[in-house]
């Protein structure tokens, strides 16, 4: 995905985004229009959406680009007081190297283009000058998601009846839903100077994400499981129970992909 220019927002009042009326959404994607119905509840805060935002991204260009959106953001917000959230990842290009389940105080060594690209970005605004709240994001799940990410290219696969699958590979799906009530309640602390891992604290093998897509569609699929250097890595979700105490009843758990699966089947269906 290409960042766009950043254009700042408008005169305060003369806009739906603007600092004034709510908070500024830079991008119009997936996540962006998800966070769209919350952008009443939280002015003088700018949410940057947009950018590369898949693993297999790895165009230096790209990579460029979201470096030189996210600069000119972060300085607009230093300059006008305003608080920057910021959407990194909490998946094996930033975590795999983790002895242990990944916290946001990991010593961290970085093991993928895009793991180290968006690492960088953190440090980048660290450096800037700017408010800013951090939140590393697990594999997000919902209606109208992009054709290219992980849920939907395997439900496609799934459908065609064969699937490519790196073994011992695992993803930590979380509902975007549930990602959206989060961020309404971090953002709602006015947390600043902060890092946060928003994901479900389940790492489900890949292999078992296609059962069940398989399951539920009623098709047999051919697997061709290739042996690859694939880490096996858990997203610590410490950190973020305690800031929002109302994951406890989001159900999160061994099972919980399975609803986020089947919820995911019939908005694709329909």
């Amino acid at each position: 995905m290409t960042a766009p220019a950043y254009r700042r927002p408008p005169t305060p009042g003369t806009g739906p985004m603007s600092g004034a009326d709510g908070m500024e959404i830079v991008g119009n994607g997936f996540l962006a229009r998800n966070l769209r119905p919350i952008a009443d509840r939280h002015p003088g805060t700018v949410v940057l959406a947009a950018g590369v935002s898949w693993a297999a991204g790895t165009s230096d260009a790209d990579f460029a680009r979201e470096a030189t959106l996210l600069a000119d953001v972060a300085e607009d917000c230093r300059a006008k007081g305003r608080r920057l959230l910021f959407f990194s990842t909490a998946a094996t290009g930033m975590y795999g190297a983790v002895d242990g389940p990944g916290r946001e105080d990991s010593p961290l060594t970085t093991c993928t283009p895009y793991g180290d690209h968006k690492y960088a970005l953190e440090q980048q605004l660290r450096a800037s000058g700017a408010e800013y709240l951090i939140l590393r994001l697990g594999h997000l799940v919902g209606q109208g998601q992009p054709p290219h990410q992980l849920v939907p290219a395997l439900v496609r696969q799934v459908q065609e009846g064969s699937v490519r699958i790196h073994r011992g590979a695992a993803r930590d799906l979380i509902d975007v839903r549930d990602v959206i009530t989060i961020i309404d309640r971090l953002l709602a602390q006015d947390l600043r100077g902060e890092t946060v891992n928003v994901a479900s604290g389940e790492a489900v093998p890949v292999e078992r994400i296609v059962d069940h897509l398989a399951e539920r569609l009623g098709v047999t699929v051919h697997r061709d499981v290739r042996d690859t250097a694939t880490v096996h890595h858990v997203i610590s979700t410490e950190k973020l129970r305690a800031l929002v105490p109302e994951t406890a009843a989001m159900g999160f758990g061994p099972d919980y992909h399975r609803r986020v699966l089947d919820d995911f089947l019939a908005s694709y269906s329909a």
